[in-house]
């Protein structure tokens, strides 16, 4: 633990700097030599000792609210959707924070040579397209219920073309919240769009793009919890966490948000859980 302790000072002082400003080399130099290597299975490990320099060369970062991150037991990071960077990026920010992330992802992934191994070593979550999604929606539960962080994208994917902010939700991450009782931190993030836009099929380079990334604290969801879980506490539930992860977005983009269409539109299934592709 005073490993963590450790690592968790030193990331978190960069909240002290200016909003907008990055994290300064020394930084990121420590938070790599002290972030978690355990419990993290051969590959998933190899791919992150690989990436993290990458993403270290060919971007800025600016990530802050990580207190909000619980050290230790279950939890559900809920984050809006921009590019297929997301995951790397989510990745580097839980770790920088001393825990080790879980993600669901697209079934077909499992079978491919590079990005298989660490899928299946880190033990991340299959979704089969094809189906309901229900095997993947309790392997999440039990993943949480273990102690687990595990990254939800809501959404479900992200636009090709769109204004960035965040689109209707799917259901099943607040159905999760509801029954494990685990909180529900919500992360806002901007650049990975700028990094690596949703119909590029190379990295922009140049200007080296900003990693912004922001927690608030849990959504409140108590009152929820209490009696059976239907489908208008789902819809409160969705529309919360939602409205949380608009709020940290607004911060990151100095913007405010546009207003929610009335009716809203209705946040879709629970079971549908179709996780973005990850390449």
């Amino acid at each position: 633990m005073a490993r963590q302790d450790r690592l968790r000072r030193i990331s978190q002082s960069h909240d002290r700097r200016r909003s907008g400003r990055a994290i300064r080399l020394w930084r990121k130099l420590a938070i790599w030599v002290l972030y978690p290597r355990t419990d993290r299975g051969f590959w998933y490990g190899f791919a992150i000792d690989l990436l993290w320099p990458v993403l270290m060369a060919v971007a800025r970062w600016d990530f802050r609210g990580g207190s909000q991150v619980p050290t230790r037991g279950g939890a559900l990071l809920a984050v809006n959707h921009l590019s297929h960077v997301d995951p790397i990026v989510l990745v580097s920010y839980t770790l920088a924070n001393g825990r080790v992330p879980r993600f669901l992802a697209m079934k077909e992934l499992w079978g491919r040579t590079v990005v298989g191994a660490p899928l299946r070593g880190g033990r991340h979550i299959p979704v089969d397209r094809k189906a309901s999604g229900i095997e993947a929606y309790r392997a999440a539960v039990e993943a949480v219920q273990r102690g687990e962080i595990v990254v939800v994208y809501p959404e479900g994917g992200f636009a090709e073309h769109s204004d960035g902010w965040p689109r209707a939700a799917r259901t099943g991450v607040a159905r999760m919240a509801l029954e494990t009782g685990a909180p529900v931190i919500p992360v806002g993030q901007w650049g990975s769009n700028h990094l690596l836009p949703p119909t590029a099929r190379r990295p922009t380079l140049f200007p080296r793009a900003t990693l912004r990334v922001l927690a608030g604290p849990p959504v409140a969801l108590e009152d929820l919890r209490e009696g059976r879980i239907g489908r208008k506490a789902l819809q409160e539930a969705t529309d919360r966490i939602m409205d949380r992860i608009t709020e940290q977005l607004a911060v990151l983009r100095g913007e405010e948000p546009p207003t929610r269409s009335d009716p809203q539109e209705p946040a879709r299934p629970a079971a549908d859980l179709q996780p973005p592709a990850v390449s």
